[in-house]
């Protein structure tokens, strides 16, 4: 298992919460996923072999920037 952990400045309600976690939950080999409002990270645990540049794409597919 690999855990990743990304600084996603935009995320403020749960509404946030839910587009971030449907996007990741699509993508096989996801084994959980985490959003902390007050952090304002989302924390990724995936089996290993999933790109790290996909996890990325799939928040910004649901409208929101992951800090560098």
């Amino acid at each position: 298992m690999v855990t990743r952990v990304y600084t996603v400045p935009d995320i403020s309600c749960q509404h946030c919460v839910r587009a971030i976690t449907e996007e990741l939950r699509k993508i096989a080999g996801v084994q959980a996923v985490e959003v902390d409002l007050a952090t304002k990270t989302v924390r990724v645990v995936t089996e290993d072999g999933v790109p790290e540049e996909l996890l990325r794409r799939e928040i910004e597919a649901a409208g929101y920037s992951v800090a560098v």
